[in-house]
Formats: structure tokens, C-alpha cells, sequence
């Protein structure tokens, strides 16, 4: 079968509690349910918006976390990847924002779309070394670092 191109330039939001964990989003692709991922929240920019303004938005409606552009810091790295997901093969410019919250920030998914709701199943707040010595699958492979970037940690002890 072949997928329809899309190009795309996100924005990736990386929440950051006191313990310098970043939060993550566990799902899958509707094409492949059984190869579930951890991923980081975040989306393609709308008409008009910067990329910080759309890491802010894609918090809010990912995961409830309400964030003005400015409280974001970064940008913490840029890459392209190549990704097939449900019928499109994507082509997707990311850049990486962070934002600090505190101990007592609300998760929630109520405000996702549909298609995201169906596909997300849970998330988890994630330290670099875990991601380091993890064998699950999440994405991007260099997370670990762009973390330690953020946060001012070394490597591993």
C-alpha cells in the first residue's frame, strides 16, 4: 500500500518536573497496535504560529499543561525524521522546547483529539537514566541527552 507524503515542522514539548524527569506519552500507530512507543508531546505547527507558540498549544491539548510561549525554553535541538504512521509516510522537522512544572501539575487527556485519545494509552514521567537503560522503544533515541542538556546533568553515575 502506499502512503501519502506529508511534510511537517513540529514542535516538541518536553515537561520537566523537580525531580528532572521529562514527561512522556505512551501509544502506538494505528497501523501497527502491537509496537507500542513512549514520545515526547508535541505537533505541527498552524497557520501563523511560531514553533514555541505551538509546543504551548500541543501541551495544553495533549496533556493539560497551560504554558505561555515565553515560559518555554529552548530550543534544545532540531532534527528531521522519516516516519510512516497510519497511511502517511511523514517527513517531520522537530524542535525541542522545554518547560519546568512543579510537583503538582494535573495530567490529563481531555482535550486530545479524537485519533490522539484512540492511540494514546498512558504516560509516565521518565529521569535520563532510565531512559538510558531501558528496553522500551520511545522516541527520539537521543532523549537522554537532549534531558541532560536541559537540566544540566552529566551522565551516568
Amino acid at each position: 500500500m502506499t502512503k501519502i507524503p506529508l511534510r511537517r515542522f513540529t514542535a516538541r514539548a518536553l515537561p520537566i518536573d523537580d525531580q528532572d524527569r521529562v514527561l512522556l506519552l505512551y501509544g502506538f500507530d494505528p497501523a501497527r497496535p502491537d509496537e507500542p512507543f513512549w514520545y515526547t508531546i508535541g505537533g505541527a505547527t498552524e497557520d501563523g504560529e511560531t514553533l514555541r507558540e505551538a509546543a504551548a498549544r500541543e501541551l495544553f491539548e495533549e496533556v493539560g499543561i497551560r504554558a505561555n510561549a515565553d515560559e518555554l525554553s529552548g530550543p534544545y535541538g532540531n532534527s528531521v525524521i522519516e516516519f510512516n504512521w497510519s497511511d502517511y509516510a511523514i517527513t517531520q522537522d522537530q524542535t525541542f522546547f522545554a518547560l519546568w512544572v512543579g510537583a503538582d501539575v494535573v495530567v490529563s487527556f481531555d482535550h486530545m483529539e479524537q485519533i490522539e485519545k484512540d492511540t494514546t494509552t498512558a504516560y509516565r514521567w521518565w529521569s535520563a537514566a532510565e531512559l538510558e537503560s531501558t528496553q522500551e522503544v520511545f522516541f527520539p533515541a537521543n532523549l537522554a541527552s537532549i534531558l541532560r542538556e536541559i537540566t544540566g546533568g552529566g551522565g551516568p553515575a
